[in-house]
């Protein structure tokens, strides 16, 4: 061939020949070195496996050594193990050898040149195991069952593992012995067994022992509740107009009772309708046994019948729009109670004195914490309330006096605590007004029961939480007759009238129960009358001096009538001088000395001494004071009380008492030294036979009735608290047995009632948050919240950040 080329070209061609040839040949032994180290890699790796299967067989003989002494050693509580060693191990010694042979044959060099030899690229070495299957296998079939090393396998892992999970099968010589080996002992016992529980397996030989079973039955009756039978609802006929229309009546007796219908009127209504439908009720089918279990319980038919329908269809009626339940956590089983009041010492009054002797003996039990909420008063109205021109400069300086003056008078420590609320004095209703939520100063956490002294009088105004929402029982005691003030004032009427409704509408809003000292008060809502005050124990104490001396034949009165009483008007002073100005003849020479102060003072002395009356006026004083004790009737012509205090500590004393017939004195009247009048003549009467004669000494029974142990009993009683502190909750749900069903009120129908005692709750709750409307009915300016001065003397945030009001 003929080179074309020109010589430059020939000579750069022959240059670059070497250097690509070079290049060939770095990157043909990179290449190779690549191969080279991957193929170690792979020889190394095949070399760390065969040295960890050696390893692994070499710990597999270790174990069966193991295996074989520890079985030789063990001891096992089954009966009648004979000397002989089980089959079992004896077949593991045969099986020994074999596994020897194997292990040294794949532990041997020549295994791993084998494996080498037939490496590929792609190495994926398989042992085959077939050898070790077999054996055992064959093994196993000349015994004709199963080897469990359970006692090593359970030792290392709590679990069972047998032979025939691996299923392995012989195809090489079998060595040893050949024949049918024998169960282990402890195993033929248990299949022995088994053999004998599948025998008895019948369910009525099984399961007998659990028909009788009393667990076994409640669970029953608990699964027959949950899971109603559809047909059952077919049993309870559908209410029809009237059996409506009575139950609609029933729950707007709170509504007609606004409108001003009586609640016996109502009822009459409802006894109607329901006699109408009486032949049809859900009573007649129930027997004589059960139907009077649900007379004892106090469970109207009307209400009876329509929880049955209600069950029946499965609704449940789980609290409506005005609903809570927000309350106090009862899971820590620690009752904690509230007594709110509107008086504080040393105001001398019925509702700073008979809260805070409330307060000591609720104390006494251990059942429940006692807190005593009373109102703080700034000190310009410290000055019109306390007598004596006593004032305090802190609650703390005041609480002393309280918890001193308490002391001395119950001779014990009452372990309670004292808190105060903002309070304001208002001149024209001589009462304190709070200022703000009462509510607020209960922490939640203590937010259990509470008890509103005067709960109309605490209300008026409220402009904060429903105390029915933050507690869990609501518990108001009437003190006052306020209506009976009223009516004596200038347009009394028309105010009475409205003040009614808007008692009536507080206490169905704000309480659960309502306690009235006696009949004389308004007829509240939820109501009943139960006296539950008592008298200091120092007036008991006097009794029993004056008992003593009238034993030893001393006399004990030197002195004749006397009248003991804040001098107003309505707090019998005008009862007095009436009949005193009309019989003047009768009791000619009857005199009468007069202790109390008041803003009635000057008139009613001057009144008096108009009328020539025998009246000896003198300042006011304690009625356990020294200078009382020898006089030996005392005279309450007073109407306008609800429960008189100074009737109560009278009679402690030992005294006569002259009262009107009237119910606020119903409570006296089992006492033989209580002698009523109902006309003025009838008081002649009486007050002649007072002072003629000797008053009898008290029984231990009417000193126990007069005392404040019988009247916190009563009250623990009459409130439902002494139910509610034992945690008993049957209360709270009238059940009862209705053809084997359990028929619930409160849980299985809607309660109209509630409903309207929460839409009162708002409507007053939005009447109060106006303050041109506060003003109109009677309100202190600026009582909505709490002022300057009460946060001061409080320690308390100013209201705008309690409540804050956005938007500004």
């Amino acid at each position: 061939m003929i080179n074309l080329k020109s010589p430059e070209a020939r000579a750069s061609t022959s240059t670059e020949s070497p250097v690509t040839a070079e290049k060939a040949i770095s990157f043909i032994s990179r290449r190779w070195r690549g191969v080279r180290d991957s193929a170690d890699a792979d020889l190394q790796m095949i070399r760390d496996r065969a040295t960890s299967f050696k390893n692994l067989a070499s710990s597999f003989d270790r174990e069966l050594e193991n295996f074989l002494n520890s079985a030789s050693k063990s001891t096992f509580s089954v009966p009648a193990i004979r000397s002989s060693p089980p089959a079992e191990i004896d077949f593991v010694k045969r099986l020994q050898p074999k596994l020897s042979e194997i292990r040294r044959a794949y532990s041997s060099p020549d295994f791993s040149r084998k494996v080498l030899e037939k490496w590929s690229p792609r190495p994926r070495i398989r042992i085959d195991l077939s050898a070790i299957k077999d054996a055992i296998v064959s093994e196993v079939e000349n015994r004709g069952g199963l080897v469990d090393f359970d006692g090593r396998v359970r030792f290392r892992r709590e679990r069972r593992v047998g032979f025939k999970d691996f299923r392995w099968e012989w195809k090489g010589e079998v060595g040893g012995e050949e024949g049918q080996f024998r169960d282990w002992e402890p195993v033929r016992t248990l299949k022995t067994r088994l053999r004998e529980f599948e025998q008895k397996s019948s369910s009525s030989e099984i399961f007998e022992s659990l028909r009788n079973n009393e667990f076994v039955e409640k669970v029953k009756l608990s699964l027959k509740s949950i899971c109603k039978d559809p047909n059952e609802s077919k049993e309870v006929p559908p209410l029809d107009v009237t059996e409506l229309l009575a139950y609609l009546i029933r729950q707007s007796f709170p509504f007609l009772d606004q409108l001003g219908v009586r609640r016996d009127i109502s009822e009459k209504i409802v006894e109607s309708l329901c006699n109408k439908r009486k032949n049809q009720t859900l009573l007649h089918s129930i027997p004589a046994v059960e139907y009077s279990t649900l007379e004892s319980d106090n469970i109207s038919e009307l209400d009876l019948r329509i929880a049955s329908v209600l069950q029946s269809t499965g609704h449940c009626y789980k609290g409506g729009f005005w609903t809570t339940s927000s309350k106090h956590d009862l899971t820590n089983r620690e009752r904690h109670v509230a007594i709110v009041t509107t008086a504080c010492l040393p105001w001398m009054t019925g509702t700073a004195v008979n809260p805070l002797f409330r307060a000591a003996y609720l104390s006494k039990s251990a059942k429940q914490n006692v807190t005593l909420l009373v109102p703080w008063l700034c000190r310009s109205d410290q000055e019109l309330v306390y007598p004596n021109n006593l004032t305090f400069s802190s609650p703390e300086e005041q609480e002393v006096y309280i918890r001193k003056w308490l002391e001395e008078r119950v001779g014990f420590k009452a372990d309670f605590k004292i808190s105060f609320y903002p309070g304001k004095f208002q001149k024209e209703r001589r009462s304190i007004i709070p200022a703000g939520d009462t509510s607020q100063f209960i922490p939640s956490k203590d937010a259990d029961i509470a008890i509103l002294e005067e709960p109309e009088h605490l209300n008026w105004y409220h402009h904060g939480k429903r105390w029915t929402d933050k507690f869990n029982h609501v518990v108001g005691v009437v003190h006052t007759n306020y209506l009976e003030y009223i009516k004596r004032e200038k347009n009394g009427a028309i105010q009475a009238f409205f003040v009614k409704h808007i008692n009536n509408l507080v206490a169905r809003a704000h309480c659960h129960k309502v306690l009235r000292l006696s009949a004389a008060t308004q007829d509240l809502p939820k109501s009943v009358v139960c006296n539950v005050h008592g008298v200091n124990p120092k007036f008991l104490k006097i009794g029993e001096k004056v008992a003593a001396e009238r034993e030893r034949g001393e006399q004990a009165f030197t002195k004749g009538a006397y009248f003991l009483g804040k001098m107003v008007w309505a707090k019998g002073y005008k009862e007095l001088i009436d009949l005193l100005a009309r019989q003047k003849k009768d009791l000619d020479g009857f005199k009468v000395d007069v202790f109390g102060n008041g803003e009635d003072a000057h008139e009613v002395q001057s009144t008096a001494k108009k009328l020539d009356l025998n009246l000896n006026f003198m300042k006011g004083r304690d009625h356990a004071d020294d200078s009382l004790h020898s006089y030996k009737v005392f005279i309450n012509p007073s109407i306008s009380d609800v429960l008189c205090t100074a009737t109560a500590e009278a009679l402690a004393m030992g005294k006569f008492v002259v009262c009107a017939d009237h119910p606020s004195n119903e409570f006296f009247r089992s006492f033989p030294n209580c002698l009523t009048y109902k006309t003025p003549e009838d008081f002649v009467t009486k007050v002649k036979e007072a002072m003629a004669s000797e008053p009898q000494p008290l029984t231990p029974e009417q000193r126990y009735d007069l005392s404040w142990e019988a009247a916190t009993q009563r009250f623990m009683e009459y409130s439902e608290l002494g139910r509610l502190l034992s945690n008993d909750n049957k209360g709270y749900l009238q059940s009862s047995q209705l053809t084997g069903k359990i028929v619930t009120k409160s849980v299985s129908m809607p309660n109209l009632s509630e409903m309207v005692d929460g839409g009162l709750a708002f409507a007053h709750y939005c009447f109060t948050g106006n303050e041109l409307l506060r003003l109109c009915t009677g309100a202190i300016p600026g009582t909505r919240d709490y002022d300057k001065q009460h946060c001061k003397d409080l320690h308390l945030l100013p209201p705008q950040v309690e409540n804050p009001i956005y938007g500004w």
